[in-house]
């Protein structure tokens, strides 16, 4: 690999001068710094990524650690990360997996923005600890090297839940997401707490898993036990489509007519489901963008800061009067 001292060799010029030159200091005439970079394209020399982090202890690089690619919820957030961070210079890389988490220690990101249920909150403690940055989206966690960008989970299910029973259903299912998610936890959490106040009422949970399989599942264990409209509430969209998609060809149960669904995330996807699917919506964007500017607060030498992402409710035709 040619190095800056192979380039400093051909121009007979110091190493000193090869790397102002590169890095566009004026220290450097306009002439010399020509030559030396024609030299340098001439003989394909490529930068020491690795050297010049140790140099400067900055890599201008911030990883998004998601817990999978599936589904399409991810798209908005992601870009919202990128565009904040885009703006101040920053490059973003996204993580998925136990391997890709060395990449904090090794010191190959300035800072990362959590949003994986399987990255254990003891090890994110730990990097905390020896001053890595860090944003979560999916925990609480208190340290002075971690801001928490929270969205409301609890005001969403509690809107999404009183919904469905203001609309006069009292026999209501609600489909849950996977074990240990912060924001299936947070959401069930507050349906139970709007379902005891609201009592008497015929209320079941079905296991869900945030996938379409899991609103599947629930599609056919709610037909075996059918007996009367139901308000459905799943505890995201993904769910929502896949039990739309269960009942698509039934011509015994039919959403708008036996069952009233009601969503949260408010996903592009979900959008062009018939009869429409109401649904707990947030800007995914600002998220994105609201976390990468905590963290770009905290790189800088800032104060944690902890924020929270409001929600709304959006109704839709699907969700019928109970006694219609």
């Amino acid at each position: 690999m040619v190095s800056i001292k192979d380039i400093a060799k051909r121009a007979g010029v110091s190493i000193s001068t090869v790397s102002y030159a590169l890095n566009g200091n004026p220290k450097v005439n306009a002439e010399t710094s020509s030559r030396i970079l024609e030299i340098a394209n001439e003989m394909n020399y490529v930068p020491n990524a690795a050297a010049r982090t140790l140099k400067k202890r900055q890599t201008m690089i911030v990883g998004a650690f998601i817990t999978s690619f599936e589904g399409s919820f991810y798209g908005e957030l992601l870009q919202g990360m990128k565009d904040m961070l885009n703006k101040q210079g920053y490059d973003l890389i996204i993580c998925s997996g136990t391997q890709s988490h060395r990449l904090l220690p090794e010191g190959m990101l300035d800072g990362a923005i959590i949003l994986d249920a399987k990255f254990d909150s003891d090890e994110l403690l730990r990097y905390a600890n020896r001053g890595h940055k860090l944003v979560v989206l999916d925990r609480e966690l208190n340290h002075k090297n971690i801001s928490q960008v929270l969205l409301d989970n609890k005001a969403g299910a509690t809107l999404a839940a009183e919904y469905l029973i203001e609309s006069g259903y009292r026999k209501i299912y609600v489909v849950t997401g996977p074990e240990g998610s912060f924001d299936a936890e947070q959401r069930l959490k507050a349906v139970r707490l709007t379902m005891e106040r609201n009592q008497p009422l015929d209320y079941i949970e079905i296991q869900g898993d945030f996938n379409q399989s899991g609103g599947v599942r629930a599609a056919r264990q709610i037909m075996a036990e059918y007996s009367g409209p139901a308000g459905v509430f799943c505890l995201n969209d993904e769910m929502a489509i896949g039990l739309y998609r269960e009942l698509k060809d039934s011509s015994s149960y039919t959403i708008g007519k036996n069952l009233s669904v009601i969503g949260f995330d408010n996903i592009e996807t979900a959008r062009y489901l018939q009869p429409q699917l109401a649904s707990i919506d947030y800007s995914k964007r600002r998220w994105g963008a609201v976390a990468s500017e905590q963290l770009l607060n905290l790189i800088a030498g800032g104060q944690a800061v902890h924020e929270r992402i409001y929600v709304n409710l959006i109704k839709a035709n699907s969700v019928r009067k109970a006694e219609d």
